[in-house]
């Protein structure tokens, strides 16, 4: 998805050399150079909106790889792989083969996977790309793949323009109540959500754990966990860095069933009331589900919590930056309508709102360090 873009023009290319030869032929060197006519400008310009039309099947193509485990059988494999032994791995007796291969040409295509031509017959390998569809693997975005084109989560895009013009969010407008309280009620909703989210959490952590290190070797004392859930984010800091003494803090009904870890305490409460006292606060993707007002209190409520001289917060979150040149900036982008649609008061926000929202919580100064993910870590000091 992160290419869809650039990449996608190369299916439409390969439509138009089908077609009429020269056209594609413009087509192509029209992406490379500014001097182009309105109507080489147009033809771009069609080509692209065929490309968001039929854009659905990039995501379903990966749903379906995912399903059918197709990069665990081609990993199990520890080499490169004919489609004949892709379809032995389904184990179906009634595979199509034909629409499997049509389904590898395509994700190839994307370069979801690689292929080569062996002396009878193209084989397939894994690529940086694949490998993250990896089922069985620690560290994998199938979870989050399975969320995302789940029809729990693909019905409410449909009622956009509704929400837009009924000021209501499109996942109410389409299930009838609100993500989380639809969650409540809807246990296999849940189940696919937490997953989706817990895959994400641990590589967010690998990321923050290696990109703050000089932070966390730095402080002392204590570390609390604001909206922590379970704890696994909590105890993966503790875990890197044992000098830091670990709270985790959420709901109580949240924490009542979380687990024991070493160096880390469970803690229920509300942080729109108050939050323990520690030398440094620690919210990973939390802000971004409240509006500007919710977040002040509970940035206040941060600042109250911390040592004015020493203390500081360390937030986890999406900083828009589209002008600058990041493989990561299409994602945020949509991540922003994914907030607008889904929650009432959700939102992405740009270095300079997240600016507006500091000061105004009392944290005079602030530094963001970009980390190789999707989100930044935005450390603040009352001081």
């Amino acid at each position: 998805m992160l290419d869809r873009v650039s990449s996608s023009l190369d299916g439409a290319n390969e439509l138009s050399r089908s077609i009429v030869p020269p056209i594609s032929a413009r087509i192509g060197a029209m992406m490379n150079t500014q001097s182009v006519t309105e109507d080489d400008a147009t033809l771009v310009g069609q080509a692209r909106i065929w490309q968001y039309i039929y854009g659905v099947f990039d995501s379903m193509a990966i749903r379906c790889c995912v399903e059918l485990r197709i990069p665990d059988i081609i990993s199990n494999h520890n080499r490169p792989i004919t489609l004949s032994e892709i379809a032995s791995g389904i184990n179906s007796p009634s595979i199509n083969v034909d629409g499997l291969g049509r389904l590898m040409r395509f994700l190839v295509h994307r370069k979801v996977f690689d292929e080569e031509d062996s002396e009878t017959e193209t084989v397939y390998s894994l690529n940086h790309c694949s490998k993250w569809l990896l089922n069985d693997s620690n560290v994998t975005l199938a979870p989050l793949v399975m969320m995302f084109t789940n029809p729990f989560f693909g019905l409410p895009l449909s009622a956009l323009s509704r929400s837009l013009k009924e000021a209501g969010t499109a996942f109410k407008l389409t299930h009838g109540e609100e993500f989380y309280d639809f969650s409540l009620v809807n246990s296999d909703f849940s189940s696919i959500f937490n997953e989706g989210m817990a895959c994400t959490a641990k590589i967010t952590m690998d990321a923050v754990i290696s990109s703050y290190r000089n932070g966390f070797l730095t402080s002392k004392g204590s570390v609390v966990d604001v909206g922590g859930g379970m704890g696994v984010g909590i105890s993966e800091i503790v875990k890197a860095y044992p000098h830091l003494k670990g709270i985790n803090f959420d709901l109580p009904h949240v924490i009542s069933t979380a687990p024991t870890y070493d160096g880390v305490t469970h803690v229920g409460g509300d942080m729109f009331n108050a939050i323990p006292p520690a030398e440094m606060i620690f919210m990973k993707w939390i802000l971004h589900n409240w509006s500007d007002e919710d977040c002040v209190k509970i940035l206040k409520n941060c600042r109250k919590a911390i040592p004015k001289e020493t203390g500081k917060v360390i937030i986890v979150e999406i900083v828009q930056h589209p002008t600058e040149d990041d493989p990561f900036n299409y994602t945020r982008l949509t991540f922003d309508l994914v907030m607008f649609a889904l929650f009432p008061c959700g939102r992405q926000r740009s270095e300079n709102e997240w600016k507006k929202l500091l000061g105004e919580s009392g944290f005079c100064r602030y530094n963001i360090i970009k980390m190789p993910a999707l989100l930044s870590i935005i450390e603040a000091f009352p001081l």
